[in-house]
């Protein structure tokens, strides 16, 4: 934005320093005028002491002088003070400057006692911080999505490759391929837009109880349980949250659809509880299945990782499942926390602040 050049804050400072010194001087000297001076009597002719037309006359240039002496006192000593000053300020500004160049690695790290500059250079450097985490995981995701998208595009280009090339080729099962690789690229699509909808937070709130959101997700996917040999265990309080329903619907269903997915081959269980809590509320889904090691349950939450050793069936998804979760969480104020169970399988905790639900009429 251009606009007009103006004083810098340091010679407004040197000039109030100063402009506040010659007003305590002038005050300083009115006081003395008023309460020394009055009380010399005026005299006419011939006196023995000094009348007041003498020490008016002695005073007056001495006064003139020390009102001098405080304007350029004033404007030196606030110049530097001012300069002392601000010296944080502009640290501060270099920094700013620095990281609207994209230079987002560089910290402020003010040294001294906690003070107003001192709050802001520290409040800086942990927005900088967050934003080159953010930008680091931005850049991160577009290349995994970038790849996760060419994938598909690859392998149907291949597929009406081969078909060109061979027009007697069987049309039904190409069909059936391209069909089946096209709903792949469509899934992964919409999961995207989902998770950057997620990020970005646009979507209005409302009151939500999530044992009815876990209710519905769960009848959604019970026939994926069934055919998976997967029992399904749903239990718990009302627990009122606020939010979008869409959203919080996608979360739990997209947790109850990975117990399913990553289960054991046959006779494994899901479990989906809601509990209540005085400043928040907690969706816990648990898992039967295989016994994960820490390091492989810290990069759940990354974009793309589906786990490939967990994972057993046609329904894998696009790997984004336990990230929209995190972004959903997030967006909602709460917190996620993932755990791998001592006999195997996953728990996975969504805590939300708790809310009021509304009764009707």
């Amino acid at each position: 934005m251009d606009r007009e050049s103006g004083l810098s804050a340091r010679l407004k400072l040197t000039l109030s320093y100063a402009g506040f010194l010659m007003l305590a001087g002038g005050l300083l000297l009115a006081v003395v005028w008023v309460f020394l001076l009055r009380y010399v009597p005026y005299r006419s002719g011939h006196s023995v002491g000094p009348n007041r037309a003498d020490l008016v006359d002695a005073f007056g240039p001495k006064a003139a002088l020390a009102m001098v002496f405080l304007l350029v006192f004033g404007l030196v000593g606030g110049w530097f003070l001012a300069g002392r000053m601000l010296a944080p300020l502009t640290r501060i500004t270099k920094a700013t400057r620095k990281a609207a160049t994209g230079s987002l690695a560089h910290r402020i790290q003010l040294e001294g006692r906690n003070d107003e500059f001192r709050e802001l250079a520290d409040a800086f450097d942990t927005m900088l911080a967050q934003l080159e985490a953010h930008v680091a995981e931005q850049q991160r995701f577009a290349a995994n999505a970038s790849h996760e998208l060419r994938t598909p595009l690859a392998v149907t280009q291949t597929l009406l490759d081969v078909a060109r090339n061979d027009p007697n080729r069987d049309t039904g099962e190409l069909i059936e391929r391209l069909r089946f690789v096209n709903a792949q690229a469509i899934d992964l699509t919409e999961a995207l837009l989902l998770l950057h909808r997620a990020d970005r937070r646009s979507f209005s709130r409302e009151a939500v109880d999530l044992s009815l959101v876990a209710e519905e997700a769960t009848e959604t996917l019970l026939p994926l349980a069934e055919k998976s040999g997967v029992t399904l265990e749903t239990s718990g309080d009302i627990a009122p949250a606020f939010g979008s329903y869409a959203l919080l619907l996608q979360l739990t269903t997209n947790l109850v659809h990975n117990a399913i997915v990553h289960n054991l081959p046959a006779e494994g269980t899901v479990s989906v509880r809601t509990s209540v809590h005085p400043k928040a509320v907690l969706l816990t889904v648990e898992n039967t299945g295989e016994k994960l090691e820490p390091y492989v349950v810290s990069t759940l939450l990354e974009p793309f990782q589906r786990g490939s050793r967990r994972i057993r069936t046609d329904h894998a998804g696009v790997g984004l499942g336990l990230a929209i979760v995190n972004s959903i969480t997030r967006a909602h104020g709460g917190v996620l926390d993932l755990a791998a169970r001592p006999a195997g399988g996953l728990r996975v905790r969504v805590q939300l602040p708790v809310a009021a639900l509304r009764s009707g009429g």
